[in-house]
């Protein structure tokens, strides 16, 4: 059994949830979040808390309830909360700014490259080697913070290139003489 799976999700005041069939929907101060729970999955709201059950003791149902659950508890703190993801840019050179509603990356490139901030998503430079990534869906987010990175990730000699706030490089010695 999930040792997760088997904990409700509280659902704060100011949230409204709801579950229709597999769907739970949830409506909060920062925006409205639903999620499809596989079929396997039992799902019901009673008493303020959303809770999760296999439908079946098959291997599969044990091992999606707890995932069910997990992602039922990012959309109650995506609704109240939001999810924020850090990068910093390490390079001479190398920096970030907003032009207009997208993102100006200068990365060592012949050009600079020029990323569109899709909708539901905030960026902001309080530095120019600074990126924050904000949102109220945690897979959105990291997938954002996961392309800007993409850009130029950071390489193992200087451990220059953008990478995630905490990112720990493995650095390598350079060629000896």
């Amino acid at each position: 059994m999930s040792r997760i799976g088997k904990k409700p999700v509280a659902v704060p005041s100011g949230v409204t949830a709801s579950v229709d069939g597999q769907t739970v929907k949830m409506k909060g101060p920062k925006g409205q979040l639903q999620f499809i729970v596989h079929d396997d999955v039992d799902v019901k709201f009673e008493n303020g808390q959303v809770k999760v059950a296999p439908r079946a003791e098959t291997k599969r149902a044990r091992s999606l309830y707890g995932t069910a659950r997990a992602q039922i508890a990012n959309l109650v703190e995506g609704v109240t909360k939001g999810f924020e993801k850090k990068l910093e840019i390490t390079g001479v050179g190398y920096r970030a700014a907003m032009q207009g509603k997208n993102l100006q990356l200068a990365l060592g490139y012949s050009h600079d490259v020029v990323y569109q901030i899709p909708e539901g998503i905030t960026i902001a430079v309080p530095k120019p080697t600074e990126i924050t990534v904000t949102g109220i869906d945690p897979q959105r987010v990291g997938q954002v913070a996961a392309e800007i990175r993409a850009y130029r990730p950071p390489e193992p000699y200087k451990g220059k290139g953008v990478k995630y706030a905490g990112e720990f490089i493995f650095r390598k010695e350079g060629k000896k003489k």
